[in-house]
C-alpha cells in the first residue's frame, strides 16, 4: 500500500512538473484593445467593423499567432463618450494593452495626449485627427489610411481627370455641421483656386435626418458636381434629397462612409451610379478575404453573420487589423518579445508597400508619415455592389500636407 502511494505521489509530481513546464514556457499574448461605440453614434458600422477585426485575429491565432504569441482582442462599449473611453483605456492599459482603436473621433481626440504620454499605439483609421499623419508631432498615433483631406483630394482629382474637368464648373460640398463635416473645406478651397472651379458649402444639422431646406439651396446653386460628407443614416438622406432635387447619381460623390446598407435604403437601382471614395477593396475577391473565408468563415469560426464578409465596413475592419498585425510582426522580428508601445510604433514605421494581399493600396509609413501615403480610389454603385472606377492614387499630397503641418504645428504649440 505504501509502495502504491509512493508511485501515485511520484506520478502526480511528474504531471505537475510537466504542467508547470508548459505554463512556464507559454508565450504571453499581445494585447490589442478596441473600446468601440456599440450603442450611440457609430452603430451603423461598429458590429461589422469589429467582426472584420475579430475574424482576422482568429485567422492569425489559428496559424500560431506572431512567433507563437497569440493576439488577445479586448473590446468594450464606450457609447461614443470620451469619459467612458478614458475608463476603458485605463482598464486595458492596466491589463497590458499596447494598441488601441476607438473608432470614434470624440474619444480618439480625447485620448491623444494620453497615448503620447503613455507611449502606446493608437490607430485612427478614417476618424480622429488628420494632422496625426505627422509622425514627428504624433509619434504614437497612426491614421493608417487616407485622411479626410486626402479623400477630398482624391474625389476632386477624379472629377478633374475622368468627369470632364472642373475649370469653370461649380462644386457643392454638402456636409453635416460638425468638425468632421467641415474638415475637408480648407483643402477643397485650395483645390478650387488651383483648378479654377467655384466651391460653395452647404451645412445641415446633426444627425442629418432632415436636410430638405439645405438641398433646396443646393438646387438653386445648380452645381455640376456634388460632394456629400456625412455618415450613417444621414448619408442615405443626402442621396435621396440630391436625387429628388434633380441631381444625377453619377454627379454625387461621397466620403468613405457610404455602404451597401445605404444603397439598399435608397434603392439599389435608384442609387446606381453614385460615386464614393474607398481606401480598401470591396467584396470578397481579394486574396486576403478569400483566405479568411477558407480558414475562418467556412470552418464556422467567424464572429458574426457570414453575409457581412466582404461588405465595406467588414473589409475596413480587416484592413486595420492586417496593418496592425504586420507592424507587430515586423517589431517582433526586429526587437523580440515582449512587445511594448515603443517597439510596436517602430514596427508600423517599418511597413513598406504593404497591400494586405490585395485588400489595400500599397501603404508605407515612416517616422514622418503616419498616414501611409494617402492612397485611395473612386468606386461606383453598379446596382449590386461597389465597383472601382480607377486605380489607386494619392493626388495633391502637397496641398494635403499643408493642412497636416499647419494643424500639427498648432497642436504642438498648445500642448
Amino acid at each position: 500500500m505504501r509502495q502504491q502511494m509512493k508511485k501515485l505521489t511520484v506520478g502526480a509530481a511528474l504531471i505537475a512538473g510537466m504542467l508547470s513546464f508548459g505554463v512556464a514556457h507559454a508565450k504571453d499574448p499581445i494585447k490589442f484593445a478596441a473600446p468601440l461605440d456599440y450603442t450611440a453614434v457609430y452603430t451603423f458600422l461598429t458590429n461589422e467593423y469589429a467582426q472584420g477585426q475579430k475574424d482576422y485575429v482568429t485567422m492569425v491565432n489559428e496559424s500560431g499567432g506572431i512567433d507563437g504569441h497569440k493576439i488577445e482582442y479586448m473590446t468594450s462599449d464606450t457609447g461614443n463618450q470620451p469619459q467612458r473611453g478614458i475608463e476603458a483605456y485605463n482598464r486595458a492599459l492596466r491589463d497590458g494593452a499596447i494598441w488601441f482603436d476607438f473608432l470614434s473621433t470624440p474619444v480618439a481626440r480625447a485620448m491623444v495626449n494620453r497615448v503620447l504620454d503613455d507611449k502606446v499605439v493608437m490607430i485612427t483609421a478614417f476618424h480622429g485627427r488628420g494632422d496625426a499623419s505627422d509622425g514627428e508631432t504624433f509619434p504614437y498615433v497612426f491614421p493608417v489610411m487616407s485622411t479626410y483631406w486626402s479623400q477630398a483630394a482624391t474625389l476632386i482629382d477624379y472629377m478633374e481627370q475622368h468627369e470632364g474637368g472642373l475649370k469653370g464648373k461649380k462644386v457643392a460640398h454638402v456636409y453635416i455641421d460638425s468638425p468632421f463635416g467641415r474638415e475637408p473645406i480648407p483643402v477643397l478651397e485650395k483645390l478650387s483656386d488651383k483648378l479654377g472651379f467655384t466651391l460653395r458649402t452647404f451645412p445641415y444639422a446633426s444627425p442629418g435626418n432632415e436636410q430638405s431646406s439645405t438641398w433646396s439651396e443646393v438646387r438653386r446653386f445648380r452645381p455640376d458636381q456634388v460632394i456629400i460628407w456625412g455618415a450613417g443614416g444621414g448619408q442615405a438622406v443626402s442621396v435621396r434629397e440630391a436625387i429628388r432635387n434633380g441631381i444625377a447619381p453619377e454627379k454625387i460623390h461621397s466620403v468613405v462612409w457610404l455602404a451597401e446598407a445605404d444603397m439598399e435604403s435608397v434603392g439599389k437601382d435608384t442609387a446606381k451610379g453614385i460615386r464614393k471614395f474607398e481606401g480598401t477593396d470591396n467584396g470578397t475577391n481579394s486574396a486576403l478575404i478569400q483566405e479568411i473565408m477558407a480558414k475562418v468563415i467556412e470552418p464556422g469560426k467567424g464572429s458574426g453573420p457570414k453575409e457581412n464578409v466582404g461588405r465595406t465596413y467588414y473589409n475596413i475592419g480587416v484592413a486595420t487589423m492586417a496593418v496592425s498585425v504586420e507592424a507587430a510582426r515586423l517589431a517582433m522580428k526586429e526587437f523580440g518579445a515582449p512587445l511594448d508601445g515603443e517597439k510596436l510604433r517602430k514596427g508600423f514605421e517599418m511597413i513598406k508597400d504593404y497591400d494586405a494581399n490585395g485588400l489595400l493600396p500599397p501603404l508605407s509609413f515612416s517616422e514622418k508619415d503616419h498616414q501611409g501615403g494617402g492612397f485611395g480610389r473612386v468606386s461606383h454603385w453598379d446596382g449590386e455592389k461597389w465597383a472601382p472606377l480607377n486605380e489607386w492614387s494619392n493626388p495633391y499630397q502637397d496641398i494635403v500636407w499643408e493642412s497636416i503641418r499647419q494643424d500639427a504645428a498648432a497642436f504642438k504649440e498648445g500642448r
